[in-house]
């Protein structure tokens, strides 16, 4: 299942890190690259990769935070991927239940992420 990205690098925020790193995995077949702890422990970063794109997701973890992450905080929160085997994705997406808004107008669905985000995926033209 190959996914190419739009964009290079993404950060997302999270709140619980173990759990957004395995949907990442297995929503998008993206895999840990390295993992960076602050010397403070104040927060963790996570990198992952699919290794063929040289696409880059950077996960932030901090331990305390003063509010909520809100949708729209940063623009790059809404994770936007091209696919390659765009109908086997969709598919999969479907089968596991993560495919929250279709627009089968404009071709594009949108699943949802562990920490209220959207992952917007369309066909590669």
């Amino acid at each position: 299942m190959k996914i190419n990205s739009k964009f290079d690098h993404f950060n997302i925020n999270v709140t619980n890190l173990e759990r957004s790193i395995d949907f990442y995995e297995k929503a998008l077949g993206l895999q840990e690259h390295h993992r960076k702890e602050v010397s403070d422990g104040s927060f963790t970063l996570v990198y992952l990769t699919d290794n063929s794109t040289g696409f880059l997701l950077e996960l932030t973890c901090l331990k305390e935070h003063p509010q909520a992450y809100e949708l729209g905080e940063n623009e790059s929160h809404l994770c936007f991927r091209v696919a390659g085997d765009y109908d086997t994705i969709r598919r999969y997406h479907k089968e596991m239940g993560w495919v929250c808004f279709e627009n089968t107008s404009m071709g594009i669905y949108f699943i949802h992420d562990p920490d209220d985000y959207w992952i917007e995926v369309l066909p590669e033209k």
